[in-house]
């Protein structure tokens, strides 16, 4: 799952997209007022979060109003610590060995 969170934060429009969702949840229209993209690239960028669990779509009559998903957000933070190796005890004076995620 972190290597789809990772991939849908290595486009700036996306982190775009995922900055003007922090303050409000919005439809897909309010949210093609701020890119200048066409509405199917905007609907792909919107696929990439919602399949890295990163925003939640949820429909309200005929719109479709995105939001953050705040938990994957958290979790998102702790891996990155635990690759930084931030918080990570040490064993003779040497960080924790390195261990492939599943």
């Amino acid at each position: 799952m972190m290597d789809k969170v990772f991939k849908a934060l290595g486009d700036p429009t996306r982190r775009g997209i995922l900055r003007l969702l922090r303050s409000e949840e919005m439809s897909a229209g309010r949210i093609a007022q701020e890119f200048p993209v066409a509405k199917s690239t905007l609907s792909g960028h919107l696929n990439v979060l919602k399949e890295a669990n990163l925003i939640v779509a949820e429909r309200n009559g005929t719109t479709i109003v995105y939001s953050l998903n705040v938990g994957v957000y958290e979790e998102m933070l702790g891996s990155v610590m635990e690759l930084l190796g931030v918080g990570a005890e040490e064993k003779e004076g040497k960080p924790d060995a390195y261990q492939p995620a599943d």
